[in-house]
């Protein structure tokens, strides 16, 4: 069974995006990365995956411009690709497109659009809802450095 998993958000400006969703929502940075197809800065709240989208000038991906803001596209985690995406287009949907390369942060797999052409992905592995990469190492860090100021009982 198909299960929603990913959510991205195109803003204008990632750090102050994020700052809001990890303040007022408890989220978790969990991976940060810069690629020719744009930026995108993940948070998780330990199940759901959102991913907030940032379109430099000469990226791909934008929708409406570099300073707006709202729903990008949503991601579903499946069990078997090949069949899913067999049921897409046998109900309508079509293969959009296929994000390549291996940057941090690009964790997307098929692109595919809905009958109303709402973008969608479909991912076998998911999407990271804890931090990897640099902001893993970050994190340890900083558990450890809090370990360290604990004082022996």
């Amino acid at each position: 069974m198909a299960k929603l998993r990913h959510v991205a958000i195109q803003v204008p400006d990632l750090e102050k995006a994020g700052r809001f969703y990890e303040t007022v929502f408890d989220m978790e940075r969990v991976c940060r990365g810069d690629t020719p197809f744009g930026n995108a800065l993940m948070l998780s709240d330990g199940v759901m995956n959102l991913t907030l989208l940032q379109f430099p000038e000469g990226t791909k991906g934008m929708i409406n411009g570099p300073d707006w803001a709202g729903m990008h596209h949503v991601g579903f985690v499946v069990d078997d690709a090949e069949a899913t995406a067999k049921k897409i287009e046998e109900e309508g949907g079509s293969y959009y497109y296929t994000l390549e390369g291996d940057y941090e942060g690009l964790q997307a797999e098929e692109k595919y659009k809905d009958i109303n052409g709402v973008v969608f992905d479909i991912s076998e592995h998911g999407w990271a809802t804890e931090p990897v990469g640099r902001l893993r190492k970050e994190k340890e860090e900083r558990e450890a450095r809090a370990r360290e100021t604990v004082p022996a009982e």
